[in-house]
């Protein structure tokens, strides 16, 4: 079923690590140290062309020991100055992406993420054009991917000083709570973030630039959210929680949305998976805060690699839950939801999402095989989506047949997302659909998933071994980061470089299609959108 393959997929975090980088990261002179006050004491940051940096600051307090499992608390202040030069610890995680990712894939564009881990790993980082100069500049606050389960707002590939440089933006990145240390459920009453620690955490993140940001150059009333992945679906369930009403304004969901959430039934049935794999009795909060950190994480990846079934239905272990609390109800089922109602949204894909983790896994198949393995994908509905894509495809091998139907799923959810966003008639939504080809690996990747995100980042130039080394992909990096900033700017993306992009709306589904050259196409992919939705609201 789809959580066989799409669970493992968005915890893989294969595309969210460090790159490799012919300039080691874009080395540029240091300037010299830049000081900013927070409300906990003043930090050090660094000042590299014109571009002031800051890394590594604690947004929340320690959450290890008493405080796992538990809401975020409250950074605790210094005195003298803290220096901000180096990244914090990411969360504890292990990786999936040995079982996700071919090794050539592997190869060709993913070095080892050696940040540090620890369980207290509430730290964020700050990229501004000018700190302290008394500007407003629009705030973009990325959530980063990997699921739910891994990844780090440290990678290289998000380094924000291109992307603040070009559209004159404050850009952030954080750590937050992943895998068990932020998403178990330990039950109802249990604690106020039951299941959603890890969401709670990205809600201290925001309040911390509200309070902080005026200081580094930003406008804490002017603030978007934006992810990919595993981020992109942070993005929708941000969306629905009442805690970050009015933390945020604009938000950018890249390649991942969630319609539904895990409901306490299901979170409960996986904390008890979890607690008979470590041995602690079942309710016992404070065993399961003492038990060591590489016990729980041994026993979470025992949990993970369970299989499940539950189509579109479930998501994987270890992910936010429709608490009635923290997280009222289903983030866009049956509809999106009223909080965010003002927000405008800009939502889209990649045209071959697929390929990277398909990439040398599928061999040469029958249409029979290719049949049953698209039941990992559509479960009971294998039947009309091979018969669907077979009559679209009466060439493919049954590897490309799988390929596109699987991206294809991976899009639909945010056309749903959208759908439902319009029909509230608040704020406006901006579809796209990503479709340049990368030339790696003999162009086999084609519209990958993530190969968008250096385009937005404007940071191609620092990963040749996943863009390739044509200048022409500058100008493709030009107009999408210029697009999300234009867009955290004024919640229209619109600009000089894009052919006039309308909001997407039920009649035109307008798509903003980013390859070279740009264009706007009405509803593409048109049959496969309602064959696939159709599916999801099963």
């Amino acid at each position: 079923m789809l959580v066989g393959l799409l669970a493992l997929i968005l915890a893989s975090g294969c595309a969210h690590k460090p790159l490799v980088s012919e300039n080691k990261g874009r080395e540029l002179p240091d300037q010299g140290p830049v000081i900013a006050d927070t409300a906990q004491g003043q930090v050090r940051g660094s000042n590299r062309d014109g571009i002031h940096t800051f890394k590594g600051i604690p947004y929340g307090g320690p959450t290890s020991g008493k405080n796992r499992f538990m809401p975020p608390t409250k950074p605790e202040s210094w005195s003298g100055v803290r220096d901000a030069l180096e990244y914090g610890p990411r969360c504890a995680q292990r990786s999936a992406i040995g079982s996700a990712v071919d090794r050539k894939v592997v190869a060709a564009i993913i070095a080892p993420d050696t940040q540090a881990m620890s369980e207290d790993c509430l730290f964020l980082n700050v990229w501004s054009p000018g700190a302290g100069d008394g500007r407003k500049r629009p705030v973009m606050v990325w959530l980063h991917g990997g699921g739910f389960v891994e990844g780090s707002g440290s990678s290289a590939l998000y380094d924000g000083t291109a992307l603040a440089r070009r559209g004159d933006v404050v850009v952030i990145t954080l750590n937050h709570r992943l895998g068990a240390l932020g998403y178990l459920y330990t039950g109802s009453g249990a604690n106020e973030s039951s299941g959603n620690a890890g969401m709670l955490d990205i809600v201290a993140a925001l309040q911390w630039v509200r309070d902080n940001i005026a200081a580094f150059g930003g406008d804490p009333g002017n603030v978007t959210i934006f992810g990919e992945s595993g981020g992109g679906m942070k993005v929708t369930l941000m969306l629905a929680l009442p805690a970050a009403q009015g933390l945020f304004h604009k938000a950018i969901s890249q390649s991942g949305a969630l319609v539904r959430a895990l409901k306490p039934e299901q979170s409960a049935a996986i904390t008890g998976e979890l607690v008979t794999e470590l041995g602690v009795k079942p309710g016992d909060l404070e065993a399961l805060q003492n038990v060591p950190l590489e016990k729980l994480l041994d026993a979470q990846g025992v949990v993970l690699k369970k299989e499940r079934s539950g189509g579109f239905t479930f998501n994987s272990p270890f992910t936010p839950v429709a608490d009635g609390t923290v997280l009222p109800r289903d983030p866009f089922d049956p509809e999106a939801p009223a909080v965010s109602a003002d927000v405008p949204l800009l939502i889209g894909s990649n045209r071959d999402e697929m390929t990277l983790f398909l990439y040398g896994k599928l061999g040469p198949m029958t249409d029979g095989m290719a049949r049953m393995g698209l039941g990992r994908l559509a479960g009971d509905a294998k039947d009309p989506v091979f018969d669907h894509y077979r009559k679209r495809m009466p060439d493919a091998s049954g590897a490309e047949l799988i390929i596109s139907a699987g991206s294809d799923m991976f899009r639909a959810p945010s056309l749903l997302v959208a759908d439902r966003k319009v029909a509230q008639g608040k704020a406006p939504v901006y579809v796209y659909l990503f479709t340049w080809e990368t030339p790696v690996l003999e162009g086999k990747l084609k519209s990958a998933h993530a190969v968008e995100i250096p385009f937005v980042f404007d940071n191609t130039d620092l990963v040749p071994g996943l863009t390739g080394k044509d200048p022409e992909r500058f100008k493709l990096a030009e107009q999408m980061s210029t697009t999300w900033a234009t867009f955290a700017r004024t919640g229209n993306p619109n600009h000089p470089g894009l052919p006039e992009w309308s909001a997407y709306t039920p009649d035109q589904r307008a798509t903003l299609i980013f390859n070279l050259p740009v264009s706007v196409e009405n509803d593409p992919r048109s049959e496969e959108r309602q064959l696939w939705q159709g599916i999801l609201t099963k």
